[in-house]
C-alpha cells in the first residue's frame, strides 16, 4: 500500500457550546490539516496522485474556513466545530474529489489532533 499526505493552514475562531472550560469562550487557532491518500498501485509516472493536485483540492476547502468564525458556518450551527468535526466536515467536502482518500487530520496546536476516516 502506497499513502502520500500533505499539509495545509488556517487561522479561526470558535467557541464551544455545552461545554464546561475555557474552551466555552471565544478564542482562536492556528489549523494545521494533513490529507492522506492511499493506493495499492502507482501510476505510470510512479505517483499515487500529483500532489500539486491534492493540495490545491485542499487549499480551495481551507480557503473557506480561514479567518471564519467557525461557529457561524451552517456546517456548524448545530454541531460544535471541534478538531473531530472540522476533519470530519473537509473529509466530506474532499471525498467527492478524491477518490482513494484515507483520512484527514486536524492539528488545533503541536500537541493535539483529531482524525477522521471511514
Amino acid at each position: 500500500m502506497y499513502s502520500i499526505k500533505v499539509e495545509g493552514n488556517f487561522s479561526s475562531a470558535h467557541n464551544l457550546r455545552h461545554y464546561r472550560g475555557k474552551c466555552e469562550e471565544l478564542h482562536g487557532h492556528n489549523w494545521k490539516v494533513e490529507v492522506m491518500v492511499c493506493a495499492n498501485m502507482v501510476d505510470k509516472t510512479g505517483m499515487v496522485m500529483d500532489f500539486k493536485h491534492l493540495k490545491k483540492q485542499l487549499n480551495n476547502i481551507l480557503e473557506t474556513l480561514d479567518h471564519k468564525y467557525l461557529n457561524n458556518l451552517k456546517a456548524f450551527k448545530k454541531i460544535n466545530p471541534t478538531s473531530e468535526n472540522i476533519a470530519r466536515y473537509i473529509y466530506e467536502l474532499l471525498k467527492s474529489k478524491i477518490s482513494n482518500l484515507k483520512s484527514v487530520t486536524v492539528w488545533e496546536n503541536s500537541s493535539c489532533s483529531a482524525t477522521y476516516e471511514e
